[in-house]
């Protein structure tokens, strides 16, 4: 049975050409265009952390304290956390039913025009209280553009990929996260530095959420290009394509959707006070300079181009499980040295602190959209796994910082939460243990393609 790869799904030059020529051309292209479209999604989403931990406090929240404001600030953080799962069930029903390229384009338009109008959005200054009403708004619309674009980006690649290295091309859309990082983080710190702090503060700010329109405009260019995916175009083919794919694998995989979200316990949660609290941590509790934190965050987020595709490689070599399962432990062992680290004040042991906290992430991290993906089945892919992976964002990223300020709120220590940070890990492991088998379709799938490939 052939997959199909033709002229339906894209240019007609497409179909006088045989198809594993076709199959090996968009592998690239495929693999390329996820990673660039994860980057600019994450680019929007982490460039809002970074202005909820340093700027939207004063901007929206002006008549707040300190502390008030950051918690008020947060919370506009975690709407947009979410929403992401109402993003993934209605990008995955239309992932599911009409393909993963067309679902791809509208999240990456949807996040880009969120994020533009936030940097032309008036503070309380100017609007008063409807500032932070419309400042929600558009972070619920980012929330639902992630949500639906991360299981589309990684089946655009992993749908393409070969069976023995899935989770190494599952994995380079992740690279979208410390690529977004660095690159939101470095647009900060270069407008922060050369318009002055108080300039930043007071308008500034604005530039890195405007240049989002660039950067969107890159990455639709390179995602049209792209087929869908062997994988999709079979099923429509041969008219399987599920008709209400959400309620389809809520009934039929429902550990599945549950496992994938738990296992995220460990990996988002702290990897949201790994690059979000520690910079309101570390101004307002320890007195840290704010650059200073901020270069630290490049040099980690840098390291991840190296460190998720590798996890993901190694994954392939040595198993998910036990990869993702090393990383849960170490996170978990690691809670109480991390925060030792910050509160040395020492300028080399807190970029030890970031460093290491963000390696020991992407163990995770690496392999995490395979584990995830492979559990579903062809036809309900995109739901299930971007359903599991979004619910994540509920119980897990969206409220860390909310926690662990409040936390901090209440102990004045970091204490309780490291224990927080243990806690998620033995969630996760948990999850782990309890998560399903990957779904038999994942091989058949993968050896349709091989099959086409060695024409």
């Amino acid at each position: 049975m052939s997959t199909n790869v033709n002229a339906s799904d894209g240019p007609d030059t497409a179909g006088r050409r045989d198809p594993g020529t076709v199959a090996r051309s968009q592998r690239t292209k495929a693999a390329v265009a996820s990673t660039i479209g994860t980057t600019i999604e994450w680019y929007d989403f982490f460039l809002y952390g970074t202005a909820a931990a340093l700027v939207f406090p004063h901007v929206f929240f002006p008549n707040s304290s300190n502390l008030a404001g950051t918690l008020a600030s947060f919370s506009t953080y975690f709407v947009g956390f979410a929403a992401r799962p109402v993003g993934a069930a209605i990008f995955g029903h239309y992932g599911d039913r009409i393909g993963r390229k067309a679902a791809l384009i509208a999240t990456l338009s949807l996040m880009g025009v969120a994020t533009a109008l936030m940097g032309v959005l008036p503070g309380y200054d100017t609007i008063g209280p409807l500032a932070p009403v419309l400042l929600v708004v558009l972070r619920i619309v980012q929330g639902i553009g992630v949500g639906g674009e991360w299981g589309g980006s990684v089946l655009m690649s992993m749908e393409w990929g070969s069976a023995r290295r899935r989770g190494f091309m599952a994995s380079l859309p992740q690279l979208g996260v410390p690529i977004g990082l660095l690159l939101s983080t470095l647009a900060v710190r270069v407008v922060s530095g050369v318009a002055g702090q108080e300039a930043f503060d007071a308008w500034a700010w604005r530039i890195p959420f405007l240049i989002s329109v660039v950067l969107v405009g890159i990455g639709l260019y390179v995602r049209l290009a792209v087929l869908e995916t062997p994988h999709f175009a079979r099923l429509r083919k041969e008219n399987t394509v599920v008709k209400r794919p959400v309620l389809e694998v809520l009934r039929t995989q429902p550990r599945a959707v549950a496992t994938s979200a738990l296992i995220r316990m460990a990996e988002q949660a702290p990897f949201y006070l790994f690059i979000t609290f520690v910079l309101a941590y570390g101004t307002e509790e320890l007195g840290l300079n704010r650059n200073d934190l901020l270069n630290d965050t490049l040099i980690a987020a840098a390291i991840g181009f190296i460190s998720v595709p590798l996890f993901g490689y190694l994954s392939d070599v040595f198993g998910r499980r036990r990869v993702y399962g090393t990383g849960i432990v170490l996170v978990g062992l690691f809670a109480f040295p991390y925060y030792a680290l910050l509160n040395s004040r020492q300028n080399g042991l807190i970029l030890l602190a970031i460093v290491l906290s963000l390696v020991l992430h992407d163990i995770m991290y690496g392999p995490q959209a395979a584990l995830i993906a492979e559990t579903f089945g062809t036809g309900v892919r995109y739901s299930g796994a971007g359903l599991g992976y979004q619910l994540a964002s509920v119980i897990a990223g969206g409220p860390a910082p909310l926690i662990a300020t409040a936390i901090l709120a209440a102990t004045g220590e970091s204490t309780w939460i490291s224990l927080y940070i243990i806690g998620c890990a033995v969630v996760s492991l948990i999850g782990l243990l309890l998560m399903p088998k990957p779904h038999a379709s994942v091989e058949a799938d993968a050896e349709e393609l091989e099959r086409d490939l060695a024409r």
